[in-house]
């Protein structure tokens, strides 16, 4: 087994394309870093510490695990002297000024899927990097269209690190006997004939018609207006169903729903669905809040929440009909929808 620091030196730990600009460059090299090192901790959990130790709540009343301040932390102190000069975490109230003279802002989501840490099911880090601007508000309250770069890692039986420049999406896969990133290949284009779709169904009594509808004709299988059945899939990690997406088409739903706090949505706009966002588009997916772009949508405040439907572009255009139905048809049989006669 090769070291850390017998490679650190001389080897890179991830090789980012020329022509990337040097900024994002070191900034996605640091957070490589970072990631390698929490890979390593997640294989080792429950030897050493317990990663799924309760750690309180965040701003957003969710549930914090050791791991989600352990990773919080690294990053944070990895990035101390890069060219990030804010850090908007999931974990923070606030944005955090690392660096005054940084030209850039990231925004991450450390630790995805901590509630998966001792089920053994992938997690992961999601983030986002813009151009820093003259105020924290300034550099996130923003459109997703602004962004310089987004990616996420999965640790999962591969570490992966999966990252967009703005010119297409590339795939690393953790060489654990090197310590390194090794380039794999684009992710050309999300695939669109798929039969699997994503949602957590047991809210479906909280669901706006439209979505209560369109679930309904993917249930009703070879028998409904689809005419072909389909397999439901829910991980409850969002790194983990975006790679599922990404290698093997589908379409992921998370909407608004009756019950208190979910009433716009529950995934965070800026930490978690604008990057997924962005890599989606980037493969020639599509992903929206139900109707509208999800990169167009711009935050109101740093830990907004926002519904979130992304995968396979012809899914998530079928999506959208659905909210254009009159409302007698949306919560109808399937076979009085008028959409679908003929």
């Amino acid at each position: 087994m090769v070291r850390r620091e017998e490679y650190s030196v001389t080897s890179p730990l991830i090789e980012i394309p020329d022509g990337v600009a040097p900024e994002l460059t070191r900034t996605v090299e640091q957070l490589a870093t970072v990631m390698i090192d929490v890979s390593k901790r997640i294989a080792r959990g429950g030897i050493d510490e317990n990663l799924a130790d309760a750690r309180g709540t965040n701003l957003g009343g969710d549930g914090q695990k050791a791991l989600d301040l352990i990773a919080d932390d690294a990053f944070m102190a990895a990035l101390k002297q890069s060219d990030v000069r804010y850090y908007a975490s999931e974990e923070q109230d606030e944005v955090v000024t690392l660096n005054s003279k940084g030209g850039l802002a990231l925004a991450i989501d450390p630790l995805d899927g901590s509630s998966n840490i001792d089920t053994n099911v992938s997690i992961g880090t999601i983030f986002a990097i813009y151009d820093a601007e003259a105020t924290p508000e300034a550099s996130f309250l923003r459109s997703g269209r602004d962004m310089r770069a987004a990616g996420y890692s999965i640790f999962g039986p591969q570490c992966c690190l999966v990252v967009s420049f703005g010119d297409g999406v590339l795939k690393y896969v953790l060489d654990p006997e090197v310590g390194q990133f090794i380039f794999i290949g684009k992710i050309e284009t999300v695939p669109e004939e798929s039969a699997e779709y994503a949602i957590n169904a047991s809210n479906y009594r909280h669901w706006p018609s439209p979505i209560r509808a369109y679930i309904d004709d993917r249930i009703s299988g070879s028998e409904g207006p689809m005419g072909h059945d389909f397999n439901m899939r829910w991980i409850a990690s969002l790194v983990a169903e975006t790679h599922r997406i990404l290698t093997r088409g589908g379409i992921f739903l998370y909407p608004v729903d009756t019950r208190k706090g979910y009433e716009q949505g529950r995934l965070r706009l800026l930490y978690e669905c604008v990057p997924i966002g962005f890599l989606i588009e980037q493969a020639g997916g599509r992903a929206t809040d139900g109707t509208d772009p999800i990169l167009d949508i711009v935050p109101d405040k740093l830990h907004a929440r926002t519904p979130f439907v992304f995968g396979s572009a012809n899914k998530v255009a079928r999506v959208v009909t659905y909210f254009d139905l009159p409302d007698h048809e949306s919560s109808a049989l399937f076979s009085e929808r008028g959409l679908f006669r003929g």
